[in-house]
């Protein structure tokens, strides 16, 4: 199965990179930086299939041609820029489909890099690398390495545009910058499933998310180059301990919820009645499920049991209030009875008791109002005695 992998980031002076020595070490070959005198020899790595550097369709009819020379682009990468901070490449990082051959993976690298070249219309130096010999043998992979200015007759431009700011962006109509990102890595989507299409290969990458593709499987730690070399030489690392922690963690989380799911699938399954049969012996079957569950359920503390306790007074009163308020003689109707035979569960008949209290208590005029309002006077009441008693009698005048 063909994985999803693109990511695009800068290379920057500010984290101490070099696109020469990018370059140098993507390609495996020897790129001496003229700014600093640097000689950067990478000759001897392995593991390169291909490289080479293409160049937009618009500076290829116009023959620009100095721009095939891996030294001269990339010292003119680095001349171009003044600041210490500066990015003076961009890298678009990829893995390949394993079940392409050498020829198509170079092909599909070769047509990716051409997109990137005319969209931007900047230089793009790809190299194809192949899986280390110690890794997962379908690590097929790709590196990009664009310059962030267009390319000219006579050197680099200006930034392309996908190195503007936001604010810019905006004013030439443009989209915001991490959605550039998106929209290149919908490319590569497109690009790499048109190619394996056409070859009559059934695998198709996907860039969307395990859960908005409704694969119900954990995604995979990407260890990155350092901590893989540290793992295959049998080393321990902190990354891959922190790693294993984080996964006993989320298993343990796991195994909560899916605990949660079953007690509350049992509980649901205990409330069913089976109504094709008598319905007074569901009715008792089910009350006896419900009884020996609630035996299982752990002891509620002592707030609990006076919240529960209160509740059921209140709804017991409510309920002898109403039949006193609807008993003949006393000037009160009746509540109407309910019009179904379905007995109530104890929550239904606490619901219907208080709302059958409050009911009451509106209408002989004891409302939460009301008793607030009669509250309030007798407070004021109170304080009016207690004035009198400490300024002496007051006198008409």
């Amino acid at each position: 199965m063909a994985v999803y992998h693109l990511t695009v980031k800068p290379v920057s002076r500010k984290q101490g990179r070099s696109s020469t020595a990018s370059a140098a070490y993507r390609s495996a070959t020897l790129v001496h930086d003229r700014t600093t005198d640097q000689t950067f020899d990478y000759t001897k790595r392995r593991g390169v299939e291909y490289a080479e550097i293409v160049l937009s369709v618009a500076a290829a009819k116009r023959d620009i041609n100095w721009a095939r020379d891996r030294q001269e682009l990339w010292n003119r990468a680095e001349i171009a820029e003044n600041r210490s901070n500066s990015r003076v490449a961009r890298e678009y990082e990829m893995s390949l489909p394993h079940e392409l051959n050498k020829v198509q993976r170079q092909a599909l690298s070769r047509e990716f890099a051409q997109q990137i070249a005319d969209r931007y219309n900047c230089a793009v130096d790809f190299a194809v690398h192949a899986p280390h010999p110690h890794g997962d043998r379908r690590n097929y992979h790709a590196h990009l390495l664009a310059t962030t200015r267009m390319i000219e007759p006579g050197g680099l431009g200006a930034k392309t545009t996908i190195e503007w700011s936001d604010t810019n962006r905006a004013k030439a109509g443009l989209e915001p910058a991490a959605q550039e990102i998106e929209n290149v890595r919908a490319l590569w989507e497109k690009t790499a499933n048109e190619r394996m299409k056409e070859l009559g290969i059934e695998a198709r990458i996907d860039r969307r998310s395990l859960e908005a593709q409704g694969i119900e499987r954990e995604p995979t730690t990407h260890l990155g180059p350092t901590v893989s070399a540290i793992e295959r030489r049998g080393e321990r690392s902190e990354v891959m301990q922190r790693i294993a922690e984080q996964g006993r963690e989320h298993e343990q989380l796991r195994a909560g919820e899916r605990d949660r799911l079953d007690r509350e699938s049992r509980q649901i399954q205990n409330q069913i009645l089976d109504l094709s049969g008598n319905l007074q012996a569901a009715l008792k079957e089910r009350d006896h499920r419900l009884a020996k569950q609630d035996q299982r359920r752990p002891s509620l503390s002592l707030d609990e049991q006076r919240r529960q306790g209160r509740e059921a007074w209140l709804a017991r009163r409510a309920a002898e209030q109403e039949r006193e308020a609807g008993a003949p003689g006393l000037g009160k109707t009746a509540a109407p009875a309910r019009q179904t035979d379905r007995p109530l569960s104890p929550e239904e008949l606490r619901r219907e008791g208080i709302e059958r209290w409050k009911a009451y208590r509106e209408r002989d005029g004891k409302s939460p109002e009301a008793e607030r309002e009669a509250e309030k006077k007798r407070e004021q009441e109170q304080d009016r005695a207690r004035s009198r008693d400490r300024d002496g009698p007051e006198f008409e005048r």
